[in-house]
């Protein structure tokens, strides 16, 4: 049993060493033969370290480029096939101790409104969310150890598992809250969490503390270290990101590349997702403010190397992206967007009502859950409302065998056509409907195997009867 204390931040994300890899990067940008040597590297679907990675970021040449699209494109379909996971945030309050200056929520904020949602008030928003037809979301809470104790986590869990509305039901629920300890991370595990989420913000610890005033979150250390806490707390799926134009985004993304690598060497688990977000307007907070914005072109070139990098990686988009940057990144490794979220604490049982002193961010894409859908359908993705994985127990090492194996699309394709076929009978229009039920008869027809094909299809037809739940 590894010792948990024994793991050091700034020893397995080490300023010395990305400064050295970047310098690295610099001077072999423009050596072809290195580029070349690296992206065949890439093409074994085996991963690349931080210091290749870094490489490929600093190398404009426009063929290689394109070059590292087409294969983050073919590395993703190897891994998740043309699966789009579905998901949506759920605030539970937006108290919060801390100081960030990127954050609404902070402390010094004094004209946000407050609120924290009762269990009643959870059940409301999470019936809102059934009768979009989401089954998988991601509660989240600002650090604030009176108002939102690890017990009202668990409680709110409690809650948000227990309601079944008409043929709804959250089937997963996962948590970005803050850094906290062994005993409650291990509280969580036992709650029946699916991943556990920590973004580090910032990986450049001068900046971090900078950006971090006041409050618990101010500690690095403690916070870069979360993930190994979490881990030796029993929680095997753990999420990684950073938030982009808070510090020079080939640092964090040298960063960003450590802490996946060490994870995967001391845990042989590397990090289950990881998120991209970038810096949005909110109350009280400017992006304008924070001088290391990166334009588009730098976001997708981004995405397709932690693709190709971390190959067996979920790659969440959120709303905080507008229609037209989702579709772009889509096809360079995206496995995971959000769709119709709010960000204001209860605002899904009360859309109507003006939430934007309350929103964490303001949200870009604002479609609803069924022009999502409708859109993912005509560009050729599957849809999946899937949480299959976590209730068979493949989480973990047993989850990235598989997809380390490239075989978790022998039961990941099958589940989102059963759970495609879920939402659209009860609650698709009817385009939708009708263009979804095309694309499962399509899909099915893809399925090598004839044993999972029957009893995919099979599975499919009972669900048109009422029956619920299928899982492979």
């Amino acid at each position: 049993m590894y010792n948990v204390n024994s793991f050091r931040a700034e020893e397995f994300i080490s300023d010395e060493e990305i400064r050295e890899t970047l310098e690295y990067a610099d001077k072999n940008c423009d050596n072809m033969e290195l580029v070349d040597a690296i992206i065949e590297k890439a093409r074994q679907r085996k991963g690349l370290n931080h210091r290749e990675a870094s490489v490929l970021l600093a190398c404009q040449n426009e063929e290689k480029i394109k070059e590292i699209y087409v294969l983050a494109n073919q590395i993703k379909n190897d891994f998740y096939g043309n699966r789009i996971v579905i998901f949506a945030p759920l605030y539970l309050s937006n108290y919060c101790v801390n100081g960030c200056l990127y954050c609404p929520y902070h402390l010094k904020n004094k004209h946000i409104a407050r609120k924290k949602l009762t269990q009643e008030e959870i059940v409301r928003e999470v019936t809102a969310l059934q009768d979009m037809g989401h089954k998988r979301l991601a509660i989240e809470a600002g650090e604030d150890p009176v108002n939102n104790p690890i017990e009202y986590i668990l409680e709110s869990i409690q809650t948000i598992y227990g309601i079944q509305h008409k043929n709804g039901a959250i089937r997963r629920v996962n948590v970005n809250i803050a850094a906290t300890t062994v005993e409650n991370y291990r509280k969580l595990h036992d709650a029946g969490i699916g991943t556990y989420i920590l973004f580090q913000e910032t990986y450049h610890k001068e900046s971090y503390e900078r950006l971090h005033p006041t409050g618990p979150k101010h500690d690095y250390a403690y916070h870069t270290e979360a993930m190994d806490r979490a881990m030796a707390g029993g929680i095997d799926d753990v999420g990684l990101g950073v938030l982009f134009g808070l510090e020079l985004y080939r640092y964090e993304f040298a960063g960003l590349l450590m802490h996946a690598e060490h994870l995967e060497a001391v845990h042989g688990v590397g990090p289950h997702t990881i998120s991209v977000p970038r810096v949005k307007p909110a109350d009280d907070i400017n992006p304008d403010d924070f001088d290391n914005g990166i334009s588009d072109d730098i976001f997708a070139k981004i995405c397709a190397l932690i693709r190709i990098s971390v190959p067996y990686t979920g790659m969440i988009i959120s709303t905080r992206e507008s229609q037209e940057l989702r579709e772009r990144v889509l096809p360079l490794g995206v496995s995971q967007i959000s769709g119709a979220s709010r960000t204001s604490v209860g605002g899904y049982a009360q859309p109507s009502q003006d939430n934007s002193t309350s929103e964490q961010f303001d949200v870009s894409d604002k479609r609803s859950l069924d022009e999502v859908i409708n859109w993912l359908i005509r560009l050729g993705f599957v849809p999946s409302f899937c949480t299959a994985c976590y209730r068979e127990g493949r989480t973990g090492d047993r989850f990235m065998t598989l997809c380390k194996n490239m075989q978790i699309l022998n039961c990941c394709h099958p589940n989102a056509l059963m759970t495609l076929k879920e939402y659209m009978e009860d609650y698709a229009s009817e385009d939708t409907k009708r263009l979804g039920m095309e694309l499962i008869a399509r899909e099915l027809e893809k399925i090598p195997n004839p044993k999972v094909k029957e009893r995919a299809a099979q599975n499919i037809r009972e669900i048109e009867h009422g029956v619920r739940d299928f899982r492979f």
